[in-house]
């Protein structure tokens, strides 16, 4: 039991010495080999990679339809067509716009008939023919005319008609029952779902149309990084038919609710699109930048892998470098992150690290 004792320390001491950090003296030639750097800190740019897709940019959309129940008559917009605010993309008829138009024509004559009466009493009460109370009665009239005007006027803007459409009503006296049905912002037909002789609703989208000259890319953000992205983060879109358009940009939009069939968060970054190369639902990749804080950093260069594990050569003398386990976070180009096991100003070997590393395996091995 004595005899063991000594050989069971010896294992012991043995099995510390060999966890521990290593120690290679470097020979003068080695050292030609070698070059040194003292450790500081540097800002480390954290990213994101997400997969994304091209849509429209939803506030340069605008989606078409009837203002009044009726039959499309004709078309004049095709998919794909560019058109100006305010063109005339189909013509409808609608007899329930000709019935407003009849009902507003009766209500604007009853109105001039009720004002004649309104006049003749004024002039008969001026010489004492009727009461008072008969002129009263006549102006109350002619208010109830005026509120019935208001409201067949509305009526008629409500189902389209402009104010020059009106105006050519009140003097032609004619009941027009076609409307025509033009594009209320500039851009590309990019929907159509309309044809001649198809009866639609005010509630149908017969045309939609979009400014094509700008584009969103937009991407879902598990909800685990939700805290990782912020209303304009820098970021870089990458457009998978395009690979040499890469685009960068900031986003415009994070959303504040998880989806909560997706357990996701909506990103989205704008993108300009001045030649229309970006096609909506196009498959992309965006990638996050954050502006990151100064931290220690050291170059990638240093890192070796040893036993599964980031280690580097730390100078401790001229000739003399120890191998420390060091760990280690995001890599931002060239340039690693470090968490823990150095220090600001520690003398770290940046190249030679692989020369180093074969002197100690053979003195290990020896």
């Amino acid at each position: 039991m004595n005899l063991s004792y000594p050989l069971i320390l010896l294992a012991i001491t043995s099995m510390a010495h060999a966890e521990t950090p290593m120690t290679v003296k470097a020979s003068p030639m080695l050292m030609q080999q070698i070059k040194v750097i003292a450790i500081g800190e540097g800002q480390v740019h954290d990213s994101l990679r997400l997969p994304a897709r091209v849509e429209l940019d939803q506030q340069r959309v605008a989606r078409i339809g009837a203002t009044v129940t009726g039959r499309i008559t004709e078309t004049q917009a095709v998919l794909g067509q560019a058109v100006h605010k305010g063109e005339r993309l189909a013509t409808l008829n609608s007899t329930e716009l000709g019935m407003a138009q009849s009902a507003y024509l009766k209500t604007r004559s009853q109105l001039n008939l009720r004002q004649l009466a309104v006049n003749r009493a004024k002039r008969l009460f001026a010489s004492d023919v009727i009461a008072a109370a008969e002129l009263q009665e006549r102006e109350s009239m002619l208010t109830e005319a005026d509120v019935d005007m208001r409201t067949a006027t509305d009526q008629l803007r409500v189902l389209g008609m402009s104010d020059s459409d009106l105006a050519r009503l009140s003097k032609e006296k004619k009941i027009h029952s076609m409307l025509p049905i033009t594009a209320s912002i500039q851009g590309t037909i990019v929907e159509r779902k309309v044809t001649v002789g198809q009866v639609v609703q005010p509630a149908d989208a017969l045309f939609t149309v979009a400014d094509l000259s700008h584009v969103w890319v937009v991407a879902e953000l598990p909800e685990q990084q939700a805290h990782w992205a912020h209303t304009g983060d820098e970021a870089l879109a990458t457009i998978a038919a395009l690979p040499e358009q890469g685009q960068s940009g900031r986003l415009i939009y994070v959303a504040d609710m998880v989806d909560p069939q997706t357990r996701t968060v909506t990103v989205r970054m704008a993108l300009p699109n001045p030649r229309r190369i970006f096609k909506p639902q196009m498959l992309a990749t965006l990638v996050i930048h954050k502006q990151g804080e100064q931290e220690l950093v050291l170059p990638d260069s240093a890192v070796i892998r040893v036993n599964d594990q980031d280690h580097v050569f730390v100078q401790t003398t001229p000739e003399e470098f120890t191998l420390k386990p060091v760990k280690l976070g995001i890599r931002d180009g060239a340039m690693r992150h470090v968490l823990d096991g150095l220090q600001a100003g520690d003398k770290v070997v940046v190249e030679g690290s692989f020369h180093l590393n074969n002197e100690r395996q053979r003195k290990e091995l020896g």
